[in-house]
This record gives structure tokens, C-alpha cells and sequence, in this order.
């Protein structure tokens, strides 16, 4: 212990009796005692500045941590939730892929059937589900079938033909319809005089227009050409009380009433079929 760590102090001793208090300086003795310095007791060892900067450094550190987590975490929420609906979509247009497909895919096959198709995922996949479906050679648009003969017939005989194959002569009950099957003829014609009867005729009173069903004509969706019906009595004395369809560079107006004994090609028409079949994907 070297002097500078050493405090000098004077005590002074009273001699006496007990409990008697020394007033005068002879009764006085005087002691020398040397006490070391020492840190404050208060004080405890390693609680200075440096662990305070340790400990602020560590809470720093976790705070960044557990901002880095949440922002992990809502990440990989906002991931899940994306895929979750990307899924979602996959599937839907998947599903709707292969209703198209078996739309078009069933045409001529017998109801209560099974279809083995290749499937993009679930093999062995095996459920009941109805489906439209139309013939062999039917074409299917909006919910009907279409069938183009390629034989000239009367227009009496052609609805004959088509009565025997479950349908009758088309009636055509909007733009749309007219539109479809105008594009399909420009197809099917193989000459510019091509005609396709339809289903209607003013056979029954001249100039009363009906459809094969009974219904008048709708004069808000006729689709005549130019000049037409005529009711052009050149050829026949009876007149021209059928009509037909097909005007080579015509889209929508291409009607023309002509003699019912013309022998014409012509447009049947039937409801599509609703059959049940299992699906099989490998």
C-alpha cells in the first residue's frame, strides 16, 4: 500500500467513568490510525459505461431481428395468399379447358359412356358430370345442332329428312344464329347458286310467313336480300312460297323465297342433348 493510498486521522480517547463525558484536554489521548482508501461500496464491480453500451447494443440488436421477423412473416403471407389465388385461377381455366374439350369431344359418342382423357394432374381421376353433346356430322352453336345436308331435296322432302333424324328445318331466332350459320355456308358452298332451304314458308296464306313450328316471323329478324321475297312466278305458277339461304359475299342478308319444288340443300336443326358420362383422366 503505497502513502497516497493512506488518510491520516486523529481520534481522541476520553478517560473516565462510565457514562461521564471528558471535558478537559488532559484526560484526552491521542491515537493515530491509518485507513486505506477504498472504491464506493455503492459502486458494483463491472457497472460502468462499456456494459451499458453492451446492453444497448444487444436490445438494439434483437429490435432488428424481430423487425426482420414481421416483415418475414407478412412476406411470406402476402406469397401464400398470391398462390393461393393464382391456384384458384389455374384451375378454374383448367376446368373450363376441359369442358370445351369434352364439348367438342363428344359428338357421336352414345350417353352413359365412359371418356378416358389425359389430365394434366389427379390421375385416376373418376367422376360423373353432363355435358351438351351433339351427333356425328351435328355442329353445336348456342345450345343447338346444326346439320348441313349436302343432298337437293324439295323443300318438303328436306324436312322430312330432317324430321326422321329428330330435328326439323332451322329457325333462326336472332342475329347471331343468322351470323353463324352464314359463315358456315361460305364454308360449305361449293357453287355461288348454293342454296340451303330453311324453315320457313308462306305456303298456307301468301304473304303470312311461319316457321316449321307454327310462330309468325318476327319482322324485327329478317334477313332478306335485296328485292326479296318476290314471289317470282317464272318458273313455277304456284309462285315461290319457301325460303332459302346462301348468297355467295353475303354475311347477314341472304334470304330468297323460291319455288318449294326446287331441289335445294338444306339446314336442320334439334336441341343439343344433355348425357351423363364418367370421366377418366390418366
Amino acid at each position: 500500500m503505497t502513502e497516497a493510498d493512506v488518510v491520516y486521522s486523529d481520534i481522541k480517547f476520553g478517560k473516565g467513568k462510565t457514562n461521564e463525558i471528558t471535558s478537559s484536554s488532559a484526560d484526552t489521548t491521542y491515537s493515530e490510525v491509518k485507513i486505506s482508501k477504498t472504491k464506493d461500496p455503492a459502486v458494483l464491480p463491472g457497472d460502468d459505461s462499456n456494459e451499458s453500451k453492451t446492453e444497448s447494443s444487444l436490445t438494439v440488436a434483437l429490435l432488428v431481428v424481430a423487425v426482420l421477423l414481421a416483415a418475414a412473416t407478412i412476406a411470406l403471407g402476402v406469397t401464400f395468399n398470391r398462390s393461393t389465388q393464382t391456384i384458384q385461377l389455374l384451375q378454374k381455366l383448367q376446368d373450363e379447358a376441359l369442358k370445351r374439350n369434352l364439348t367438342d369431344r363428344l359428338c357421336g359418342t352414345e350417353p352413359n359412356n365412359t371418356l378416358t382423357l389425359m389430365c394434366p394432374k389427379d390421375p385416376e381421376v373418376k367422376r360423373n358430370e353432363t355435358y351438351p353433346r351433339c351427333e356425328e356430322g351435328w355442329e353445336h352453336n348456342g345450345g343447338k345442332c346444326y346439320l348441313f345436308s349436302t343432298n337437293g331435296s324439295s323443300w318438303e322432302k328436306s324436312r322430312d329428312e330432317c324430321k326422321q333424324l329428330g330435328g326439323d328445318l332451322v329457325k333462326i331466332d336472332s342475329r347471331e344464329e343468322q351470323g353463324f350459320l352464314a359463315e358456315r355456308l361460305r364454308v360449305k358452298m361449293e357453287r355461288a347458286e348454293d342454296k340451303f332451304w330453311i324453315g320457313l314458308t308462306d305456303s298456307k296464306n301468301e304473304g303470312d310467313w311461319l316457321w316449321v313450328d307454327g310462330s309468325p316471323l318476327d319482322r324485327n329478324w329478317t334477313f332478306w336480300r335485296s328485292g326479296e321475297p318476290d314471289n317470282w312466278k317464272e318458273k313455277d305458277p304456284d309462285g315461290e312460297d319457301c325460303v332459302a339461304m346462301g348468297e355467295t359475299g353475303k354475311i347477314i342478308e341472304s334470304w330468297t323465297d323460291g319455288s318449294c319444288k326446287t331441289e335445294y340443300k338444306s339446314i336442320c336443326e334439334k336441341e343439343e342433348e344433355v348425357g351423363l358420362y364418367t370421366i377418366t383422366c390418366v
